[in-house]
């Protein structure tokens, strides 16, 4: 799934002024009949149903039932709309039950979350997000992670660290799950299907000797029912674990003056 769209590539100032506020109502016109959270909600919905190619000025004023010239009262284009969009989906759930039970339990909270995020908006694995436009949504994001993880011991940068080390795990299996859904919709052809027509030529090729290892493998190696993204993220886990216990042990014991 290619990179189409860049957060941060329009008017950052005013998209800002959007995400915080000061930009909510136009200032002049008619009462207006739209609000800014009913725009970005459908351009979401769109974005979900049919990809981030799909949301365009005049398409989504067509899903509102308003004229094209009307929106941009509200929003100035794509650009902007995308980085009010990415808000929006990145506001933080209420669970707050799963990320209780010690930084652990928070960062592996984290990973599963974002990989939900993924599977529930797909299009997220087509924007560059390495220039973020900072929103409520992703600051209140990072409080309530920070608020979990900083028992972790780790200096500043470290904890950050952390945060983009999972994400970038997550969104990597996030991209080969969403990736595997479109190429079994796109050739109508499930993943069983597909292997199963590949087996005459794979048993041959293991039968001739050139691949001792690979024909060693166990029978479930490839097998459907191993979880992956479980295993990746537990090894993940148990790094961290080694590296919060060397900081503790560096540290010496607490003195109670």
């Amino acid at each position: 799934m290619a990179t189409t769209e860049t957060s941060g590539s329009g008017d950052v100032t005013r998209s800002l002024e959007l995400l915080w506020g000061s930009g909510e109502r136009p200032t002049r016109g008619p009462k207006p009949a739209l609000t800014l959270e009913r725009i970005t909600e459908a351009a979401v919905r769109l974005a979900d149903a049919e990809g981030i190619a799909a949301v365009s000025m005049r398409r989504l004023s067509t899903e509102l039932g308003a004229g094209t010239m009307s929106l941009y009262r509200y929003v100035p284009g794509k650009a902007e709309l995308l980085d009010l969009m990415l808000n929006h989906v990145q506001a933080p759930t209420d669970d707050e039950e799963s990320f209780r039970g010690g930084w652990r339990a928070a960062v592996e909270a984290y990973g599963r979350e974002t990989l939900q995020q993924y599977r529930d908006h797909p299009w997220l694995l087509q924007v560059n997000q390495t220039r973020p436009v900072l929103g409520p949504s992703a600051l209140g994001g990072l409080e309530k992670l920070l608020t979990y993880i900083k028992p972790m011991g780790l200096r500043d940068p470290e904890l950050i660290s952390v945060l983009v080390m999972v994400e970038g795990y997550v969104s990597g299996v996030a991209r080969t799950q969403v990736q595997a859904a479109q190429a079994a919709k796109d050739s109508q052809l499930s993943d069983e299907a597909f292997w199963k027509a590949q087996i005459p030529v794979l048993e041959r090729a293991m039968e001739s000797g050139r691949y001792p290892l690979i024909a060693g493998l166990s029978d479930d190696a490839f097998g459907m029912d191993f979880d992956h993204f479980e295993f990746g993220l537990q090894r993940i886990l148990d790094g961290l674990d080694v590296l919060v216990a060397e900081r503790g042990r560096d540290a010496g014991p607490e003195v109670t003056p």
